[in-house]
């Protein structure tokens, strides 16, 4: 719905103005806490989800070669 009135139409602007604003500093104070947390991880020498996700499957995988090892090193050491 359109209005004529030019009060209206300049307050409509101005809302949607501001609103995009608004939504800017959003993202850029989002932006600014993510870098500070960033900072932050790596002075503490905290790791990340990926590189700690990475280092389990890892580990898993060390765990089953040495059952499996275990496992093959049992009968020889029954004979």
């Amino acid at each position: 719905m359109q209005t004529q009135n030019p009060f209206l139409d300049e307050f409509s602007k101005l809302t949607t103005a501001a609103l995009g604003i608004a939504q800017a500093a959003g993202e850029e104070a989002k932006t600014a806490f993510r870098a500070q947390t960033d900072k932050l991880a790596a002075e503490l020498d905290l790791v990340r989800r990926e590189e700690f996700d990475a280092l389990k499957a890892e580990l898993q995988v060390l765990r089953e070669e040495v059952t499996s090892l275990k496992a093959k090193k049992a009968p020889q050491a029954k004979a």
